[in-house]
């Protein structure tokens, strides 16, 4: 959905452009290179904070006229009344007993932070979840299940085993093609393991039939339930069942039911949602060559190593392996962006950092001497306490931009780092403009990282022209899935497909994919 949006804007911005009359149009009134990504980036920028703080809900409490902190409390009718509203848009039964009744109330009083919190962490997962549940045909109410299984937290891990979002057990994470090893496990991959929910509930209710049973059997396996069918003299409903399973599974419908209820109506019930760190929209994904520490891409472009841990739950350290088809990095659209623009500086940092026999040979001219210094105490020094900006005044230096110009450029240029032109200069976004004046600490020195003699000295090899690649689209794929299946950003898909519609590509059609 989110590279839909962007280019929906994009095509927004240029038909902006473009409507003047020819012979009415300045030169400024069109914009190309670095000048057009920086406009349709702060458009996007723009979007994204109206699309995350919409607050429709206020309208609601304002309305009912809530003092901060009041719980209201309804009638049996008035929860019936809604749950029915519920039941005509889903094939779902919500039962409006005293079970679900006397939970939903119990969550409206005792578990009040757990929905504010789960509505939060819910713009993260839900517009995956609504597209996961399309793709198989499953009711989107499904996304509620993740709720009460794991509270949206795709990291937790339950006292008999069971981890991630939706809190696949180890044998039927593996049965549903969920990898484990040393450095990942995908039950705590969130589209990975949505996946494998998907399939495995769309079984379940292949089985039974019946939605509220399929859920039981989620919770307590199959075995379980069919033993309580017997029990119940072979009835086919979960209302008949429940008294025969296990208590646990007895109130697990009845949470789910809540749950669904709270999160519908939370304005009714004077429930903020608690404010979203990351929309699911703002996010991006860029595959990796190579195997790759967290810690390198936070030094790298300044990312909150805290943030790139939470937004990749699928590894278990800090650690990106590198392997085949190549694991990815997700993160905001901003961060992925100038992280694609790094790339190569990526892996060469992350090999002078972890790699002891890389040297990095530093020449200043204002001594004619060579010194040779390992790569991560010279990262280090330009790091120091966190704050470059202590540098001595001798080598402060103006660089006025020039067109063509980025952070990458003037940052390979000068041998620092983005992050430090940013916080010498207090950019807040990488966004530069011609004849900016940028503050530069310097001493003019030229890096140079070699990893053998031989590289040194040997002459280049000019490699060949790429040959041309493409892929036959099949029934289920997308843009998204057809540049993560070849280790490409959208970006750089629709930069080889010129004029090829992102929302509408069909079963045969032909992308070029290299």
């Amino acid at each position: 959905m989110r590279f839909f949006l962007i280019v929906f804007f994009t095509i927004n911005i240029i038909l902006g452009f473009s409507q003047k009359p020819p012979h009415m149009r300045k030169p400024s009134d069109s914009l190309k290179g670095e000048a057009f990504l920086n406009t349709v980036e702060q458009t996007l920028k723009l979007f994204y904070a109206d699309y995350t703080n919409d607050l429709r809900y206020d309208s609601i409490i304002s309305a009912l006229k809530y003092e901060q902190g009041e719980i209201p409390s309804f009638t049996d009718e008035q929860i019936c009344q809604r749950l029915q509203k519920m039941n005509e848009m889903t094939p779902f039964h919500l039962e409006c007993n005293q079970a679900t009744i006397s939970t939903i109330r119990f969550f409206a009083r005792e578990r009040r932070s757990f929905i504010r919190i789960a509505m939060g962490r819910s713009a993260l997962y839900f517009d995956m979840y609504r597209e996961k549940l399309a793709e198989y045909g499953l009711p989107i109410e499904l996304r509620f299940l993740s709720v009460i299984e794991s509270g949206l937290r795709p990291q937790i891990k339950s006292k008999a085993g069971a981890l991630g979002l939706w809190q696949f057990m180890y044998k039927t994470g593996l049965y549903f093609g969920l990898e484990e090893n040393s450095y990942i496990d995908e039950r705590m991959d969130p589209e990975k393991a949505t996946d494998a929910a998907c399939r495995y509930l769309r079984q379940l209710y292949g089985i039974y039939g019946d939605w509220n049973l399929a859920l039981a059997a989620y919770n307590a396996g199959p075995g379980t339930v069919n033993k309580a069918i017997r029990k119940s003299g072979n009835k086919t409903t979960y209302w008949a069942v429940r008294p025969y399973l296990p208590t646990e599974t007895q109130g697990y419908v009845p949470n789910f039911i809540a749950a669904a209820y709270l999160m519908t109506y939370h304005a009714e019930h004077n429930i903020i949602p608690l404010e979203a760190k990351v929309h699911n929209a703002e996010l991006d994904t860029m595959c990796l060559k190579e195997a790759v520490h967290m810690n390198t891409v936070a030094k790298l472009i300044g990312w909150d190593l805290e943030e790139i841990k939470s937004l990749n739950p699928v590894y278990k350290t800090t650690y990106i392996p590198k392997t085949k088809p190549a694991r990815c990095i997700t993160g905001p659209f901003t961060q992925i962006t100038m992280l694609v623009g790094l790339e190569d500086s990526l892996y060469k940092l992350e090999k002078s950092i972890y790699n002891p026999d890389q040297v990095i040979v530093i020449q200043q001219k204002d001594t004619n001497s060579i010194k040779s210094e390992d790569s991560t105490q010279l990262f280090e020094q330009q790091n120091s306490d966190g704050d470059s900006t202590k540098l001595p005044s001798k080598n402060l230096q103006y660089y006025k931009v020039k067109p063509g110009d980025n952070l990458k450029s003037i940052s390979l240029k000068f041998n620092v780092t983005i992050q430090q032109i940013m916080e010498w200069n207090a950019l807040r976004t990488t966004n530069l403009y011609v004849g900016q004046k940028l503050k530069v600490y310097s001493d003019e020195v030229i890096a140079q990282t070699q990893t053998t003699q031989t590289q040194q000295t040997s002459t280049p090899v000019k490699p060949p022209p790429p040959k041309k690649k493409y892929y036959t689209v099949r029934s289920g794929d997308n843009f998204s899935k057809v540049a993560q299946k070849h280790n490409l950003t959208i970006g750089q898909l629709q930069k080889l497909n010129p004029g090829v519609k992102v929302s509408r590509i069909q079963v045969g059609q032909k992308l070029r994919v290299k």
